[in-house]
């Protein structure tokens, strides 16, 4: 009897620590656009910052990124110059490299930047070894100097999804905040606008 009640909390324990790896978690959080992307707005993509300890987690959050902002279809997308990377094997400034390649942007006369910094992206330490990543995604208006759009989060995975995976779903939802004009539409035009009158 007395060997159940010991066991009885042990498999409970177990028992959550086996669901908590199989289904995913995520947070995040965000501050709405008020104007879209209009489809002639030009969009520059600076280099991503990165504040782990793990080499290129920027380069690697690059990828899916211009991946997902191409996904919610800003046409006019530039990705910043190679020479700008902040990714090297050496200590880099990131707020320095971050600060010309939004004065790039504004030379080449873009309207939008989009920026964003990794904070996390490991597999966890321990049995399943589940991955985690966390990001903050940011779109200033080059004309007004303002920050139009941000969302941050972070997100689990499952101990046999891969790490782009889950990087790859956190990026696309912080993005899905993004209003984007469709194909066709005017800037300035409402869809009744064109509606004919019986």
């Amino acid at each position: 009897m007395k060997s159940y009640k010991i066991l009885a909390p042990l498999l409970s324990a177990v028992l959550l620590v086996g669901c908590s790896s199989i289904s995913p978690s995520s947070s995040s959080s965000r501050a709405q656009m008020k104007q879209a992307i209009a489809q002639n707005d030009k969009v520059a993509m600076l280099p991503v910052a990165n504040f782990t300890d793990v080499a290129q987690a920027g380069l690697r959050v690059e990828v899916l990124l211009e991946t997902a902002l191409r996904q919610i279809g800003i046409r006019q997308l530039v990705v910043y110059p190679a020479g700008l990377s902040t990714e090297t094997l050496f200590e880099s400034n990131e707020r320095k490299v971050q600060g010309e390649a939004e004065k790039w942007a504004v030379s080449q006369g873009f309207r939008y930047a989009v920026s964003a910094s990794v904070n996390e992206w490991r597999y966890k330490v321990g049995v399943d070894g589940e991955p985690a990543v966390g990001l903050m995604v940011q779109v200033k208006d080059l004309q007004t100097n303002e920050v139009a759009y941000s969302a941050a989060g972070g997100r689990t995975g499952g101990g046999r999804e891969a790490l782009a995976a889950v990087g790859l779903q956190l990026v696309a939802e912080l993005v899905a905040g993004i209003p984007v004009e469709p194909i066709g539409k005017q800037p300035g035009n409402s869809t009744n606008a064109n509606a004919v009158k019986p």
